[in-house]
């Protein structure tokens, strides 16, 4: 006889409410639950009852035992009405074909070819500080990700569109971002037509505009959109793909460096050993592919700003058959919800879990598989999981040449978007340090 799934008690769920509206976000609550009722928990919201699973085990059984038995599409989710056919909500033959079409443009040696514009891009957008001002970085690392993202998997220069599209991106953000919607599938929601209508207009003319270019589909192609058009997708195939890594790609880049920043920001002794790090590796010259390898500890803090706020906290699933887990039934048709901000800050993996300590990840150091989970795992991991930390190695190394950084408001929580992000931002007053250092 399965095991009946733990679900709160009034009780818990008083001390689940007053932990979220103390914290201000949702995941306090989430963390009540946990430490509650285990690794497997079923949240009792109206409409809206998953079971939650925690821990590495289950998120091994997610991503691996049963990856063919949980589907990623649900056509009643928002991110499925705006990403249509985008490879992160198809499942089967379908995603392996668009994956296997896209990695080469994700590819190691490629990636490489790209650190000299995450370099450009990031001056780009730090040229413009004055010295002494004080700057959202998450504002700023949106600017640096989308120019960054767009030059080097589109080869598209973004600047002309950024203020233009600025508000248009952030409305197909909030589009797909947690609300009533989770427990009310079919609301109407007017309010983002035009942003989304703003999106696909741009996104069509880049492809019409590239389609036209002499040569192009060939199979000469190494960019991401070039390689679409090699392929032979038709352009609301390519449109899908192009905005499924647009959102994903810039939004989870933009995370993950803002957090890192507020990390360094509230840990002095930890900034100063980046900075020191990014002096003797890179002296006065830009990041290079060769020289980002010896940025050991400026790797270890963006680990550990992944273990604590992953920018994906969290996998969705749904349930396309019976399943049984460790004595658990979970019946076909039940969303099935992993939690990576949980299975990270799990006080049986990871000791004092809720302290920032990037020597957690030092050569040598021992971790459980599926513990750690910034990029996910199994055959479905983040196909850009690869460009994310080389975005954020660069970018960050580039911030600690050129600036003394202070973070001057500590009181910062996550909120649960598309992605988790700091808010109400990450405010930092920014100095130029030397003026000897080598610009793009």
């Amino acid at each position: 006889m399965p095991t009946p799934i733990p679900t709160p008690s009034s009780q818990t769920g008083l001390r689940a409410l007053k932990a979220m509206l103390g914290a201000r976000h949702p995941l306090a609550a989430m963390q009540v639950f946990h430490d509650e009722l285990g690794d497997v928990f079923r949240v009792n919201l109206p409409r809206f009852t998953p079971v939650v699973m925690v821990g590495p085990e289950a998120a091994r059984f997610v991503l691996l035992d049963a990856r063919n038995e949980l589907r990623w599409r649900n056509e009643d989710d928002p991110v499925t009405r705006l990403l249509r056919h985008g490879v992160l909500v198809v499942d089967g033959d379908e995603h392996d074909r668009l994956r296997q079409a896209m990695k080469p443009a994700l590819h190691r040696r490629v990636l490489d070819s790209h650190v000299e514009t995450m370099v450009h891009r990031s001056d780009q957008v730090t040229d413009g500080w004055t010295d002494g001002q004080v700057v959202d970085m998450l504002v700023e690392m949106r600017k640096i990700a989308l120019l960054i993202l767009m030059d080097a998997l589109y080869r598209v220069d973004f600047t002309p569109e950024l203020d233009r599209l600025w508000n248009a991106i952030l409305g197909s953000i909030r589009y797909i971002s947690p609300g009533l919607w989770m427990m009310w599938p079919r609301l109407p929601r007017p309010g983002y037509r035009s942003a989304l209508s703003q999106m696909d207009e741009y996104l069509y003319r880049i492809i019409d505009e590239r389609r036209a270019i002499p040569d192009q589909g060939k199979g000469e192609s190494h960019d991401l959109l070039g390689l679409l058009i090699d392929a032979g997708l038709d352009d609301d195939l390519i449109r899908d793909q192009l905005l499924t890594m647009l959102i994903a790609g810039h939004d989870t880049g933009t995370a993950l460096m803002a957090w890192s920043l507020y990390l360094l920001g509230s840990h002095p002794e930890t900034l100063r050993r980046a900075r020191d790090e990014v002096e003797v590796v890179l002296e006065a010259a830009p990041p290079t592919p060769d020289r980002l390898g010896q940025l050991e500890f400026l790797g270890r803090v963006i680990k550990e700003s992944l273990r604590l706020y992953p920018p994906i906290h969290l996998g969705s699933r749904l349930a396309a058959t019976d399943l049984e887990y460790n004595g658990f039934h979970i019946p076909a048709g039940e969303r099935v919800i992993y939690s990576i901000y949980l299975t990270q800050r799990h006080k049986e993996y990871w000791p004092d879990p809720h302290r920032f300590d990037p020597d957690r990840h030092a050569p040598g150091a021992r971790q459980v598989p599926y513990a750690w989970l910034g990029f996910g795992g199994g055959p479905r991991n983040c196909i850009g999981g690869g460009f994310g930390l080389m975005e954020a190695k660069v970018v960050l190394a580039r911030l600690l040449q050129d600036f003394e950084l202070t973070l001057v408001e500590l009181h910062v929580h996550p909120h649960m978007g598309a992605t988790l992000e700091p808010r109400p931002g990450v405010r930092m007053r920014v100095h130029r340090r030397n003026q000897t250092v080598v610009h793009s």
